[in-house]
């Protein structure tokens, strides 16, 4: 078995700010693109310095880099990797400073510009330097506007109110969600200031999310049709013309603490680079520095062994003030993810067809990201979350979570990528490789069809309350400090190691029309 959090890592000063961000939110539809000022538009530091000296701040957002890194020659990808990892980094330091120094930033109006965002930008400046050496040693194009790329803004805690209703282009391609309906009921009013430094109890501890208004009653919400993916309309890839067949796939639920903060996708050798703690189910050996060829040599918790897949998704927390074992662990508490550890009691792995065409073979090794756990802060056009409650999963949440009642779980659903490029198993930006299905349900650019992972996990957790507008024993996500467990952020990945014989039993279930597992 790979290595895990619970071998101890060394501690961090495990402090949050005590304002957070308090969203109006239209309850069933995404966030509004303009909910706040975004980082990749330009802001002057006066302006900067007059909303922190108004309202205070809330989290930090910088540009994410590795999203504008399209064409990274493969000699370059290790090194860039790396440095990525570090912007990672220097953002958490920042923000940390951010939640260490309320006192200083509340007798100087310049504080946030001067001691904390300004370094953050020096240091941002010289890691994207040496990224675009990476890449111009190796024959590529470094990233253009390495300023604008390196200027990190203050967000602050009260947000502009969002309309309800206008529509979120899920997949950045213009097309209109349009909600049409504000599904909140009477619970969505959330006016309350909750950036005000209040003491939120055990809900959201010392202020770094989640708050009373990232909840919402799954009962007020109206029928919208199921879980979802994201692209043109949000529609799922199959239906019931095409390759109609499925595949499931069973790998229990990681009774065995398989754990870490790695992420081997995004930052491969880099211990740590998740910044959040993930459950593993499938290939055992998962780790940030695991190759290829170790995965296929590992142990599967999957039943059928010609899947050593490996699935993985950070792990959800009950925030009731009890430790974890990583609570002052880097990836845990160290990094404002606390609370014990919620085991789902079903994790759902299933693999369906496309609705105008056979699919075609995935490729050994083909990796896969959907979602983004940086949502919050780089905006939608990658978010991909459906949150709901047993019974009422025709009901779906992408920027709450449920509270479900009395008998009913959560359901955390997550339907991925099922457009290959034919070519890649993987690509810079770990997106590119892959696409969604246009409205039509065809795959775009030439891409081809390949099966579509549908993951769907189920958690008994006790449903949180909200009292006088602060929520009491909440759940919530891992993530990155900055993106302030919000219920947008939830992500999930995956690297296919089916073996050649089962991949092929795979692809021939889903295009004869049969449900195999």
């Amino acid at each position: 078995m790979g290595r895990t959090n619970r071998k101890r890592r060394s501690t961090l000063a495990n402090r949050a700010i005590a304002a957070s961000a308090a969203l109006a939110l239209g309850g069933g539809g995404l966030l509004a693109a303009n909910f706040y000022a975004s980082a990749h538009e330009e802001k002057d530091s006066t302006q900067n310095a007059q909303t922190t000296a108004a309202t205070g701040v809330a989290t930090i957002d910088c540009p994410d880099v590795g999203q504008q890194l399209t064409d990274v020659p493969d000699g370059a990808r290790a090194g860039v990797d790396q440095e990525l990892a570090k912007l990672d980094q220097q953002v958490t330091e920042a923000y940390k400073r951010l939640a260490d120094t309320r006192q200083a930033q509340a007798g100087d109006p310049g504080y946030v510009n001067n001691a904390i965002l300004g370094p953050l930008k020096s240091k941002r400046t010289a890691t994207i330097d040496r990224i675009g050496i990476n890449i111009n040693r190796a024959g590529g194009k470094p990233p253009q506007g390495a300023d604008q790329l390196a200027e990190c803004q203050g967000v602050a805690a009260d947000q502009p109110e969002v309309v309800d209703g206008e529509g979120q282009d899920q997949a950045g391609d213009g097309q209109d969600q349009d909600q049409g309906q504000d599904q909140a009921g009477d619970g969505q009013d959330q006016g309350q200031d909750q950036g005000d430094g209040q003491d939120q109890g055990d809900g959201g501890q010392e202020g770094n999310g989640p708050v009373a208004a990232d909840f919402q009653d799954i009962t007020t919400v109206q029928p919208n049709g199921g879980a979802k993916g994201v692209g043109a309309n949000g529609l799922p890839a199959n239906g019931d013309s095409g390759s109609t067949g499925s595949f499931t796939t069973s790998c229990g639920t990681n009774p065995n603490d398989n754990h870490n903060s790695d992420n081997v996708i995004v930052a491969p050798g880099v211990d740590n680079g998740a910044q959040h703690t993930h459950d593993y189910v499938g290939n055992q050996d998962n780790n940030a520095f695991t190759s290829d060829e170790q995965f296929l040599q590992a142990d599967t918790s999957c039943e059928n062994q010609g899947d050593k897949s490996s699935y993985y998704w950070p792990v959800l927390r009950l925030q009731n003030g009890t430790d974890e074992f990583d609570a002052n662990d880097l990836g845990g508490g160290a990094e404002g993810n606390i609370g014990p550890i919620q085991e789902a009691t079903q994790a759902e792995l299933k693999f369906v067809g496309n609705k105008t065409s056979d699919v075609v073979a995935m490729p050994q090794a083909l990796r896969i990201i959907t979602g983004d756990a940086k949502a919050f802060s780089n905006g939608l056009a990658n978010a991909n979350t459906n949150w709901s409650c047993t019974g009422f999963e025709d009901r779906q949440l992408t920027d709450k979570y449920p509270i479900c009642p009395e008998g009913s779980s959560v359901v955390r659903t997550s339907n991925f990528q099922s457009c290959w490029d034919g070519q890649n198993i993987d690509s810079a930006n770990h997106r590119t490789h892959v696409a969604f299905v246009q409205e039509d349900g065809t795959c775009a650019n030439g891409f081809q069809a390949i099966p579509q992972l549908q993951a769907r996990l189920v958690y008994d957790v006790p449903a949180p309350q909200i009292e006088n507008g602060q929520v009491v024993n909440p759940f919530a996500v891992d993530g990155f400090p900055t993106e302030l467990h919000k219920p947008i952020t939830d992500h999930n990945d995956f690297i296919n190691f089916f073996d050649e014989e089962t991949m092929n039993q795979v692809v021939d279930c889903i295009n004869s029309g049969q449900d195999c597992q």
